[in-house]
């Protein structure tokens, strides 16, 4: 075994690619190697802004020998026949031995083939492997005809310490690699990784990303401790700065205290988005005039200059923001609402003002019968859409709905109608705060319910894993807004509601079936399982969640494994014998002709859980039907194992058939018990 080494140098990664293709090229290697037998051990990718590393412990130095045994023609099959046989094996007629089997005598092909050297077989793929790397981006330079991410300037590749030698246009592979771009660019000899590591170290590269963005985390934390301040928590910046820099440093830099006039997510944004810079709080939680950045360098006057410069750079950008702002602050949120006549939402469902107008009547729907204030509500709808057309939303796309807020209390309006249009698009993932105030919850119910009617309406529905209009998160958004918030609503009404408005035919089924799906998907979150969720609709989500949640923890019981299997065993009686009978039992039990105790027993037991558990199910007391359809487990365990239903009296027979009926119907009412899994 041998310790194998590969780096591909080249310019800047981008960030967001990084991760992925140190993943793709382990698998890629390896996957060459499994197919080459090649055992291996001990893989792991590494990936600088520069360079991108694998490395295996422990690698074969040779493939196995191979012995092979090919069955060819009949031993007096035609000369012709037995040559091509022959030329297909690779052997001479002298490598052929004659086998009999019970269909006759056949000649057979003993190929034995020496295994290759590991170092000929990478030479081989490698190339192959570089040239066509699943980039999402790729780019050629000069003359040359290799597409890569950036433009590549070398190729380590070591086995045992030794060059393994191919050359892809017309980079040959070497023994080299090259420390930091500033601090030290010359060239590197490697012969192991333990040495590579080291060396590159010593040249300012820390190759192993986890590492990276620990020394930037923990540098960021003692910064802003030592400046009394706390680091805003942003996993996803860190990881994409640690990306960036080969030799992280953070630094501390300042900005005037004159922004933090501007709403501090809009500071924040411009920060984080354009710049990459972490923002710091005081301990009271407000945004601070602080900032830390990472630099790719240490340098003689301690990051000075490099502070100076991120700090002009910050002060530009800050200056436009507090410039839209300011001319943003000129005009009121109904102001801009005649820009939006001249948005288009989609082609075929009209411009976002005509939205604005449909959302307005459709707030005001659910907001009467949610019990939210529909005054407040309707003009929250009607103003949610005007910070579109403003400079801070064109700046910081992502601000939308947030800038609203800013801009309606700017204005005096109150917080209800402010936060509303702030959460009207939420919750936009699994992760995101789910809005409880009322006004909050109609408007953000209304945006997504137009979503779901309106795209429907025109057939653009999600297919596979293609949703364009994010129809899928609109349907769980609305999921989430009604059951964590406990609305007892018909949402069915509200769906009908928005399909007048629009004026258009709506098929209400299909959309049922699809919350139906999304509903599978949220419970399945939530650990509820799928066939239970799936055992009825109904469009009050939260009773329906309820109740199988209360299925689902008596299913699991002793007794409701046992009532489980007793009812499909009932219902598999009835389907065969209804089948043979070409009939349908069902009807009122004779319960003259009941002559057996256990009979009696489930009869009894059946006729109270009906009136018992419809009265349980009537006040949602969920829990207490399925302890009333506890009871039936013992008089039909009773029943199975003392009565024989295909009597030889024919009307003793039906009769009993319709017993089972009754056990299907009654259990029936509480859920479709058909349709769990046992």
């Amino acid at each position: 075994m041998a310790e194998f080494l590969l780096e591909i140098f080249s310019e800047e990664i981008p960030a967001r690619m990084q991760s992925k293709a140190a993943d793709d090229l382990a698998r890629l290697v390896t996957d060459r190697l499994n197919e080459a037998k090649l055992d291996h051990e001990g893989v792991k990718a590494y990936v600088t802004a520069r360079r991108l590393a694998l490395h295996i412990e422990d690698l074969a130095t040779e493939q196995p020998d191979v012995s092979e045994e090919r069955r060819g023609p009949r031993a007096d099959a035609p000369d012709k026949a037995i040559e091509g046989f022959l030329r297909g094996a690779g052997v001479v007629r002298e490598n052929l031995v004659e086998r009999e089997d019970k269909k006759g005598t056949f000649l057979y092909a003993i190929i034995n083939q020496k295994g290759r050297p590991a170092k000929d077989v990478i030479a081989e793929f490698m190339p192959e492997i570089i040239r066509n790397f699943p980039w999402p981006k790729s780019q050629r330079w000069g003359d040359s005809s290799l597409r890569w991410v950036r433009p590549m300037h070398s190729i380590l590749c070591l086995l045992d310490g030794k060059v393994v030698d191919f050359e892809v246009d017309g980079i040959k592979s070497s023994n080299l690699t090259y420390g930091h771009r500033f601090m030290a660019p010359d060239a590197i000899e490697v012969s192991d990784f333990a040495g590579y590591k080291s060396a590159l170290e010593k040249a300012y590269v820390v190759i192993d990303r986890c590492e990276r963005i620990g020394t930037i985390d923990e540098a960021a934390q003692a910064i802003a401790e030592k400046a009394g301040l706390e680091l805003v928590e942003d996993k996803a910046l860190l990881g994409e700065v640690a990306g960036l820099a080969e030799y992280p440093v953070a630094m501390l830099g300042t900005f005037d205290e004159e922004f933090l006039d501007v709403p501090p997510e809009a500071l924040t944004s411009a920060m984080r988005t354009h710049q990459k810079y972490f923002s710091l709080e005081d301990k009271a939680g407000k945004l601070a005039n602080k900032f830390i950045f990472v630099a790719n360098m240490k340098t003689d006057d301690a990051g000075a200059k490099i502070v100076d410069g991120n700090q002009r750079v910050l002060r530009a950008r800050l200056s436009d923001t507090k410039f839209f702002w300011d001319q943003d602050l000129k005009s009121s949120l109904a102001d801009h609402l005649p820009a939006l006549d001249e948005i288009v939402f989609h082609a075929k469902l009209g411009t976002v003002g005509e939205r604005v107008k449909r959302l307005e009547v459709l707030t005001g729907f659910i907001a009467d019968e949610t019990g939210a204030d529909i005054e407040q509500a309707t003009l929250a709808a009607k103003l949610s859409k005007s910070d579109l057309v403003t400079g801070m939303v064109d700046e910081c796309p992502e601000l939308q709905g947030l800038m609203g807020k800013y801009f309606a209390l700017e204005e005096g309006l109150s917080n209800n109608v402010a936060d509303a249009i702030a959460d009207h698009y939420s919750p936009k993932g699994p992760s995101d705060k789910c809005p409880d105030a009322p006004v909050s919850v109609a408007l953000a119910l209304a945006e997504k319910i137009d979503t779901l009617v309106g795209f429907f309406s025109i057939d653009e529905k999600p297919t596979g894993s293609k949703d364009p209009f994010a129809l899928r998160r609109a349907s769980l958004g609305i999921i989430r807004l009604i059951i964590e918030n406990g609305l007892r609503i018909d949402l069915s009404k509200s769906v009908e509601k928005a399909a007048e408005i629009y004026g258009c035919e709506f098929d209400i089924e299909d959309l049922k079936q699809f919350f139906w799906d999304r509903l599978k998907v949220y419970s399945k979150d939530q650990g509820i399982r799928h066939d239970i969720i799936g055992a009825e609709f109904n469009w009050d989500f939260v009773k329906l969640v309820a109740k199988a949640t209360a299925l689902q923890i008596f299913i699991k019981t002793d007794d409701g494994e046992n009532l489980l299997a007793g009812y499909k065993r009932a219902a598999n009686i009835l389907k065969v014998e209804e089948k043979k009978d070409s009939t349908e039992y069902k009807g009122i039990v004779k319960e003259k002709l009941l002559n057996m105790a256990e009979e009696k027993a489930l009869f009894n037991t059946l006729k109270d859980i009906e009136r018992n558990a419809s009265g349980a199910l009537g006040s949602e007391d969920f829990e207490g039907a399925m302890t009333h359809l506890s009871t039936l487990r013992s008089p039909i365990d009773n029943f199975f194992d003392e009565v024989t239903v295909n009597s030889d009296e024919q009307e003793t027979r039906e009769n009993r058939l319709k017993l089972l009926a009754q056990i299907r119907s009654t259990m029936n009412l509480v859920v479709e018990f058909s349709k769990i899994e046992g």
